[in-house]
């Protein structure tokens, strides 16, 4: 009698912690990036009665005779199921569709999260509502390549690209080998910088001559003639001066490697390297969290690449506050790498909204209560009896 008081209030307690982890649910019904709870019960120790006994030839078996003690929590889990992507319309507003996390930084304090709603600071310094430092990979600035290292990535808005002489043009394509040798050239006119960081426009004619050769002129200046007579061209690359309305860039390096003599027709591609001084726009952000600079003059400039995480036990996650996680020994450590890279793909402009359901919280709080009140049911019931056996004896 007296146990079944304490299974009542074993029970109690349970549906206490559930209705607190329903009431935390609804609280961040309109939370971005979070994740919801769940509790999960199980049956504690068993009393036991009587044990089991193996049959024998003139009697069966016997199952054993337990009591049990009530219940406790089994688990509180928290569900890290997808949820919609809310349209917000501003540039530093993301969210992950797929799996991943955001990685955000404190000192060395490194956190996760799933909360994109991200501000600039008065250093440029990407970073979430708490001043925590957004991490992105860095660009290697002699390759252009993404690069393996990941830190605070910042976007300077007063930052001026500075000019770039050119000195080295590049002619891919093919030129017509049926074309006729009557002197009309095949002309692309091509922006080149010189040394003061002034752009010029240029005309880069190809004239064939004979069968298997073509004059290469910048303004009318002969600059190389080109020979396909074994099916290759000759020269490969050279080296001129392009002479321009109002100065000249010397040691210009011509790459004709890439350029083919075949029937059909003509479509050389001429591409010089080289730009003017521009100032800083405008930025944006890509699916693959590439974070891209538009310049006045026109270039584009990858700025950093945001950094994703993965876990091998995302539900293993410890909650920080403010819609952040940590490692825990049972997560797994955080894999690292840009999206894409089984990952999801980064959507600029929206946020990812709360998982919570709130027809299922309500449910499951009605449930609850109804567990409790019955629970509660136990212990008055028992409290009757105990009534009864005192009023025994009068």
């Amino acid at each position: 009698m007296l146990r079944s008081m304490y299974s009542g209030i074993s029970g109690m307690k349970n549906f206490q912690t559930k209705l607190d982890v329903i009431g935390n649910n609804i609280a961040n019904v309109n939370t971005y990036g979070f994740k919801k709870g769940r509790v999960t019960f199980k049956d504690t120790m068993n009393q036991m009665v009587s044990g089991a006994s193996a049959s024998q030839d003139n009697r069966g078996g016997k199952n054993p005779t337990q009591v049990g003690l009530g219940s406790t929590l089994a688990t509180i889990d928290t569900i890290h199921t997808q949820s919609s992507l809310q349209t917000t319309g501003r540039s530093l507003d993301l969210a992950i569709s797929g799996d991943g996390y955001f990685m955000v930084k404190q000192g060395d304090a490194q956190f996760y999260t799933r909360a994109g709603n991200f501000y600039l600071d008065d250093n440029g310094s990407l970073v979430n509502g708490d001043g925590y430092k957004v991490q992105a990979f860095t660009i290697d600035p002699n390759t252009g390549n993404v690069s393996n290292q990941f830190g605070d990535v910042a976007v300077n808005v007063n930052a001026v690209l500075p000019p770039v002489t050119t000195d080295i043009i590049s002619i891919s394509g093919n030129l017509a080998s049926n074309s006729v040798s009557d002197g009309t050239p095949f002309t692309q006119q091509v922006q080149v910088i010189d040394n003061s960081g002034q752009a010029h426009r240029v005309d880069v004619k190809f004239t064939k001559t004979d069968e298997d050769l073509w004059e290469v002129s910048v303004n009318d200046t002969l600059l190389t003639t080109l020979d396909f007579e074994n099916g290759t061209v000759t020269p490969q690359e050279f080296t001129g001066n392009i002479t321009t309305d109002s100065s000249s860039i010397n040691g210009v390096t011509f790459n004709f490697s890439e350029l083919t003599q075949v029937a059909g027709s003509t479509s050389a591609l001429v591409n010089p390297n080289g730009n003017t001084e521009g100032a800083l726009e405008s930025f944006n952000i890509g699916s693959s969290g590439e974070i891209n600079g538009v310049y006045s003059n026109g270039l584009v400039r990858t700025l950093g690449v945001l950094a994703l995480a993965k876990f091998s036990n995302s539900s293993g996650l410890t909650k920080a506050g403010g819609n952040l996680f940590q490692e825990s020994i049972n997560s797994g450590v955080a894999n690292i790498n840009v999206a894409g890279e089984g990952r999801g793909s980064i959507a600029a402009g929206t946020l990812e909204m709360s998982n919570v359901d709130l027809s299922e919280e309500f449910t499951e709080m009605i449930s609850a209560q109804r567990g409790f009140q019955a629970n509660t049911r136990i212990i008055t019931t028992s409290d009757e009896i105990l009534q009864e056996l005192v009023n025994l004896k009068r």
